[in-house]
C-alpha cells in the first residue's frame, strides 16, 4: 500500500488561477498544466475568441473548469472585468500568472522613440503591477497564494536589438522582487527567466526563418531550444505547494545557458 506520493504537492486542487496571455504558446501550456493539476483556470487574452476556444479545448483535455475572457492588460477596466468575472465564476483567486508580453526586434536602439519605450513598459511591466493590484484582495484571502511572472533572459543580458522589451522585462524583475518583500508571509512571488522557446511570437517579433533556425539549435547545456511545456512545468512547481518555500526569486529556465569552453575548438 502506497503511503507517500511525492507528486501530491504538485497538485493544484482548490486553486483558482488567472493566466494572462494564455490563449496560445507558453501561456496556453501553463493554463493546461494548471488545469491538469486540478486548478480552475481563467485564460485572459487580448484575443478573446481564441481565449474562449483554448479554454474549451483545455477543459475537454483535462476535465476541469477552464474559462476564457478577452482582456487588454494595458486597460484598467479590462483588468477589473477579468478579475470580477473570475471571482464570479470560480469564487476567488489564489494564483496569478503574469505571462503576457511582447517586443519587436530593432536595428538601431537609439532610433526607438520615447512612445515605443513607454508602450513597452505599459505592456510588459505596468500590466503586471496593475493585475497584481486588482487581484490583491482575493490573493490575501487564499491558501498558497502566489504570483508567478514570465520574465526573459533578455531582461538580464545585453540585448540592444530588443531594447524596449529587454528594458521593460528588467524593470519587471526588480518590481516583482520588491513586491515579494511587500507581500512577505502572505503571497509568494517569483519570476521565471525564460530562454529560447520557439513559438509563432518569434516571427511576429521580426525574426526571419534563418534566425529562427539558428535559435532552434542553441549552444546551451541541454543542446536544444525549449518547449512551452518545459516552461509550464517550472510554473507548476512555483505555483503549487511544491514551491511553498520559494519566494522573491528570479529563476532561469533556459537550457542551462551558453556553454563555456576556454580551449579553442
Amino acid at each position: 500500500m502506497v503511503q507517500f506520493d511525492p507528486f501530491a504537492d504538485f497538485r493544484m486542487d482548490g486553486q483558482i488561477a488567472i493566466v494572462t496571455g494564455g490563449a496560445q504558446n507558453i501561456g496556453e501550456a501553463i493554463a493546461r498544466t494548471f488545469a491538469g493539476a486540478g486548478a480552475g483556470v481563467m485564460i485572459a487574452d487580448l484575443n478573446g475568441d481564441q481565449a474562449v476556444a483554448t479554454a474549451a479545448t483545455i477543459a475537454e483535455q483535462t476535465g476541469r473548469a477552464v474559462k476564457g475572457i478577452g482582456c487588454d492588460v494595458t486597460v484598467e477596466a479590462d483588468i477589473q472585468r477579468c478579475v470580477d468575472e473570475t471571482v464570479a465564476v470560480f469564487g476567488g483567486i489564489s494564483t496569478l500568472v503574469n505571462n503576457v508580453g511582447w517586443g519587436r526586434a530593432v536595428d538601431d536602439p537609439l532610433a526607438v522613440s520615447a512612445e515605443e519605450m513607454i508602450d513597452s513598459y505599459r505592456l510588459n511591466t505596468i500590466s503586471a503591477l496593475r493585475m497584481t493590484a486588482a487581484c490583491r484582495p482575493f490573493l490575501l484571502q487564499a491558501q498558497n497564494a502566489s504570483i508567478t511572472n514570465s520574465g526573459s533572459m533578455v531582461g538580464t543580458l545585453p540585448a540592444f536589438d530588443f531594447l524596449p522589451y529587454s528594458a521593460a522585462k528588467a524593470a519587471m524583475n526588480h518590481m516583482m522582487l520588491g513586491l515579494a518583500h511587500y507581500f512577505a508571509g502572505q503571497v509568494r512571488i517569483n519570476t521565471v527567466l525564460i530562454g529560447t522557446v520557439l513559438t509563432a511570437g518569434y516571427a511576429d517579433a521580426g525574426l526571419d526563418a534563418a534566425a529562427q533556425e539558428k535559435l532552434a539549435h542553441p549552444n546551451n547545456l541541454t543542446g536544444r531550444a525549449g518547449s512551452p511545456q518545459d516552461v509550464a512545468d517550472a510554473f507548476l512547481w512555483l505555483a503549487s505547494r511544491a514551491g511553498a518555500w520559494v519566494s522573491g526569486q528570479t529563476i532561469q529556465v533556459h537550457g542551462g545557458g551558453t556553454r563555456v569552453r576556454l580551449k579553442p575548438q
